[in-house]
Formats: C-alpha cells, sequence, structure tokens
C-alpha cells in the first residue's frame, strides 16, 4: 500500500492528473472536494470574513482522508496535500491580512497537534505551473467562484508553493513543469510522468524533477 499526493497551486491540474494515474495504476483516488465545500464560494467573495472557516475545513477534511488513507489496504492517489494548507495558503492569507494573527497561530497550532499523528506521503508529485498556464486552466474549467480570484493572489501562493517545495524533505519528491508537460491531451507526456513515479516509487534511475 502507497500513498501518492499532487500538490500545486489553483489551476496547475491536480485533479486531472489524479484521475488519469488512478486509471492508469488502478490506484484509488481521493479529491479534494471542492463542489461540497461550504464556504468556498463566501471566501472568494469575501475572504478576510471566512478565510479561518475555510482553512479549518480543509483541515479537517484532509486529515480525516489521511487517517483513512493509512487504515485502508489498497494505493491512493490524493488531490492536494495538508502541508499545502498550512504552509501555503493560511501563511498567504495572513500576510496579505485576510487571516488575523490570532487566528493563524490558532489554525497552525491545530495543525502542529493534527501533524504527530499522521505519516507524510509515499511520494510527492509537485505541479509546477507559471501564472499564464494557471490562468489558462482555470479559465476553462469555468468555475463561477473562480472568476474573481486575483493575480497577485496566484503569484504569491506560486512564491510560496516554490519555497516549500525547495525544502520539502519528508518523502520523495517528483516535480512536473505543467508548461512543458501537456499530459491532459498529450499521451507522451503523460507517460513521461508515469515512468518518473516507476523511477521514484521502485528505485530506478531516480531524478527529482521531469
Amino acid at each position: 500500500m502507497k500513498h501518492i499526493a499532487i500538490a500545486g497551486n489553483i489551476g496547475s491540474g491536480k485533479t486531472t492528473l489524479t484521475n488519469l494515474l488512478a486509471k492508469h495504476y488502478s490506484w484509488v483516488p481521493h479529491y479534494e472536494g471542492v463542489e461540497d465545500n461550504p464556504y468556498l464560494n463566501d471566501f472568494y467573495n469575501e475572504m478576510q470574513r471566512w478565510s479561518f472557516n475555510l482553512q479549518i475545513y480543509f483541515l479537517n477534511t484532509r486529515f480525516n482522508q489521511i487517517m483513512e488513507i493509512r487504515s485502508g489496504k489498497k494505493t491512493v492517489i490524493q488531490d492536494r496535500t495538508i502541508y499545502e494548507d498550512a504552509y501555503i495558503f493560511a501563511p498567504n492569507l495572513h500576510a496579505m491580512n485576510l487571516m488575523t494573527t490570532r487566528d493563524f497561530e490558532n489554525y497552525f497550532s491545530l495543525f502542529t497537534l493534527m501533524e504527530s499523528f499522521i505519516k507524510p506521503p509515499d511520494l510527492l508529485i509537485y505541479l509546477r505551473a507559471t501564472v499564464p498556464t494557471l490562468v489558462s486552466q482555470i479559465s476553462s474549467r469555468g468555475r463561477e467562484y473562480e472568476e474573481s480570484i486575483r493575480l497577485d493572489y496566484l503569484k504569491r501562493l506560486n512564491e510560496r508553493y516554490e519555497a516549500w517545495v525547495s525544502t520539502y524533505n519528508k518523502g520523495k519528491l517528483l516535480i512536473v513543469d505543467v508548461d512543458e508537460n501537456n499530459f491532459k491531451e498529450t499521451a507522451e507526456d503523460l507517460g513521461k510522468i508515469v515512468h518518473s513515479i516507476d523511477a521514484k516509487l521502485h528505485g530506478l534511475f531516480e531524478s527529482t524533477e521531469d
């Protein structure tokens, strides 16, 4: 049993790659569940008011996901990780004055406690994408609540993703450059990712980047 997780900014293609890899390997997919999220619409319309509520919802949801994954017997591929909320989204909201220091410290204290009960994924796949690529892919999927996402918000998130990934040491890491790899539409590009995953999981010709 393995736990594979896909990390990446909004619009980087996490759900698409989760679908493709789950189908290819017959893995069990675990999704972020944006359609059932009771806070997303409110958050994008009034970030300061709903930021803490949203982050607590994500924290609880992903913690439960991880506990379910680790108690099962099948290999699971997870769309987004618990670490992204704690090291990227919540700190970014705090830095933008969209979450109070009191709420952020409360949130991070709860995350630290939860982290002590979980194991990191056996392989983390990070989808690296520039802001123009993110904007293009966000626009193409046409989610109404994402129409108000600002460019500076995506840029800030990208910077935090890069900083986080550059120091990630919890397990194996595979970086996919989405600007150069069109896995959604090109079988050859998806094949490159599959080859790199096989190498990571089975120790053959390991590389941190594809």
